[in-house]
């Protein structure tokens, strides 16, 4: 048996080192943050994010979940006069989930098993630390340039995991696709999924520049 932990439902991925705000406003998960800030200071209070694989956040059908989450650690609570709660939280180590109860708490209820963090191939991970973060950079770069949007990175860590997970966080893809990335085995696999991707993403820049500047060069100046 693995290790109780309330779970939230979420359409995004949450990512071990990642800020993510939330507001609350359903009563089930009102609870859920009146219940943790009974726990001394002193000690962890978290609960855990999972992805929806298909439903909606909202309403009383319980979604289906991926089975790999992030547990989220409560940073910082604001409490409104109508009940609703402004919190901040960093992402905490993954879990796999075993089982999941929809029994005794208004919320999910999960049997998980927390999940280590190993780097894999030290030698292929220090490789694409490298490579990886050159392609972050001209990536952010070309996204800027384009007009999509404007990215403002951090200094990259040289850390193979921790930049594994700010890649994961920071390239425009799909939820099905950062989830594998939260579920990779390992920081060396992630890293070289997320090589491919940029690359790709990249490549996917070069062809819309191309086309937007070639639609400019058709276009007559007015008369008028």
């Amino acid at each position: 048996m693995g290790e109780r932990l309330p779970l939230f439902p979420l359409g995004t991925v949450l990512l071990p080192g990642l800020l993510m705000p939330l507001e609350i406003f359903e009563e089930r998960y009102r609870v859920l943050i009146r219940e943790l800030l009974e726990i001394p200071d002193t000690e962890t209070r978290q609960f855990g994010v999972v992805a929806i694989r298909r439903g909606r956040e909202v309403g009383p059908a319980v979604p289906m979940i991926h089975e790999v989450g992030c547990a989220a650690l409560l940073r910082r609570v604001e409490a409104h006069p109508d009940g609703r709660f402004s919190i901040v939280t960093v992402g905490g180590p993954r879990f796999r989930v075993r089982s999941v109860d929809e029994g005794d708490r208004p919320y999910l209820v999960g049997d998980v098993d927390f999940m280590t963090d190993p780097v894999g191939d030290e030698a292929d991970a220090t490789t694409n630390t490298a490579v990886v973060a050159r392609l972050l950079r001209e990536y952010t770069e070309r996204l800027a340039a384009s007009g999509t949007v404007e990215i403002k990175l951090p200094d990259l860590p040289t850390d193979p995991t921790a930049l594994s997970y700010l890649v994961a966080a920071a390239v425009v893809t799909d939820i099905t696709e950062r989830q594998g990335l939260l579920a990779a085995p390992d920081a060396a696999t992630r890293l070289r999924a997320e090589r491919a991707l940029l690359r790709r993403e990249l490549g996917l820049l070069e062809r819309i520049t191309t086309v937007g500047s070639n639609e400019l060069s058709r276009i007559k100046p007015s008369s008028n």
